[in-house]
């Protein structure tokens, strides 16, 4: 059960959405062969003082050491920017999130650096992202939480991929994290049920192999444990009388 929202506060989301959205955008063309990782942290870190907005993730409520996580090949989520260059053909996930007149919003994406996608990378990335639409679109209205679940497995089971089961998807708005949890995995009709007003993010995260996952010793960087490579897509989405409207799409 989430903390009813304002009117006010569900705009402030949808007006923090489309900021997230047009700078992850916008993030998309400084991503090239021989840019730091680094360097793509720092362009956030202005563009989001830029844009009226806050770094999420720098604030106390997180107190991660970047502006953005930025996760390389078998790095899957939470990856602290490093001087790492990135080389041609790296598939590379950016997760952000920011906060806007005091609410919070959150969206991921998976790119390859360089030429377009093909063969198994493509299938990675493609399916991932189809999952997460899936996901959306199983929202017709109040909605249990593992009708979510069951459509995202089903795209990553049928797609081959390994399902990351130890990271999930979670509430979002006055808090980052507010205690909802979405898993990627589940079974229609079980868990809680999301009403009208409820806002959430969903982001199935997959790999090109297993599902075991490590930790870095920097105890954020979240890896496969076999080296495959992963990708991660993320909405934002408030759930309405019929239906899902992304706040984090332009």
């Amino acid at each position: 059960m989430q903390k009813p929202k304002t009117e006010a506060e569900i705009q402030a989301m949808r007006d923090g959405g489309k900021i997230l959205a047009q700078l992850l955008e916008d993030l998309k063309q400084q991503v090239k062969p021989g840019v730091s990782e680094k360097e793509l942290d720092a362009w956030v870190d202005r563009e989001i003082k830029a844009r009226g907005a806050i770094a999420t993730y720098k604030t106390d409520e997180v107190n991660f050491p970047a502006a953005i996580c930025i996760s390389t090949n078998e790095q899957i989520v939470h990856s602290i920017p490093s001087d790492y260059i990135l080389q041609e053909g790296d598939v590379v996930s950016f997760d952000l999130v920011i906060t806007y007149k005091n609410m919070k919003t959150d969206s991921a994406f998976t790119m390859i650096v360089g030429d377009k996608p093909s063969g198994a990378k493509k299938h990675l990335i493609n399916a991932t992202e189809q999952s997460l639409y899936a996901g959306i679109d199983a929202i017709k209205g109040p909605v249990r939480i593992g009708d979510i679940s069951a459509a995202i497995e089903k795209v990553l089971k049928d797609a081959k991929l390994g399902i990351v089961r130890e990271l999930v998807g979670h509430g979002i708005g006055h808090e980052m994290h507010d205690g909802i949890e979405i898993p990627n995995y589940g079974k229609k009709g079980t868990m809680g049920l999301l009403t009208p007003g409820d806002t959430i993010a969903i982001e199935p995260m997959a790999t090109l192999g297993g599902e075991k996952i490590t930790v870095d010793a920097d105890g954020w960087t979240i890896n496969t444990w076999d080296g495959s490579l992963a990708a991660h897509f993320e909405h934002t989405v408030l759930i309405t009388e019929d239906g899902a409207e992304i706040l984090t799409r332009l």
